[in-house]
């Protein structure tokens, strides 16, 4: 399931990360360049390429950062991209999922930011996302429409249609619990 879960952060665990259960608060990050193109990354199972998917930058809070500073040190972290304006906040998500053996129950918060700058390079990958994240992509909101992979969240191109056509909402949208 989704590498959603990736993102976290240096920690005790195993899997080089530091997330031990319970409700984690992740932020993410809808990165969007002058041309209005998406940035997603490419996730898979680490034991099981063919079982993969996309997603937004982002993962776990760390100490006592805030959810802005998250978003932007996982982005560096995840893609190099450090030259951005950060967004208000557009989307609240809770999920669980299951990924590289253990159970993660999140509260996303996905925030809005603008781009010149589309070159990426993984530069801080921990452990588990050097063996689950495959590399990014930039789409369209047509190309996200007519993808076949699975996105996460499941509703991406809509909501990226939303905001393009419309703006960011006055504040953050609920969208449905994802549990799998």
């Amino acid at each position: 399931m989704p590498a959603e879960a990736t993102g976290v952060g240096c920690g005790e665990s195993p899997y080089g990360d530091s997330y031990d259960g319970g409700l984690r608060k992740v932020a993410r990050v809808v990165l969007l360049d002058p041309g209005d193109r998406i940035l997603l990354l490419h996730g898979h199972e680490p034991e099981d390429p063919a079982d993969d998917w996309w997603f937004t930058p982002g993962g776990g809070v760390e100490g006592a950062e805030t959810r802005e500073e998250a978003a932007l040190r996982e982005l560096a972290e995840e893609t190099g991209i450090t030259e951005v304006e950060l967004g208000p906040v557009l989307w609240r998500r809770m999920c669980s999922f299951p990924f590289a053996g253990r159970r993660w129950d999140q509260d996303e918060w996905y925030y809005l930011a603008r781009t010149t700058q589309t070159a990426t390079r993984a530069v801080g990958l921990t452990e588990l996302e050097r063996r689950s994240v495959a590399g990014a992509r930039w789409w369209t909101c047509q190309e996200l429409a007519r993808a076949h992979e699975t996105v996460y969240p499941t509703r991406l191109a809509e909501l990226l249609r939303t905001l393009l056509d419309e703006g960011p909402p006055a504040g953050p949208v609920t969208l449905d619990p994802e549990i799998v």
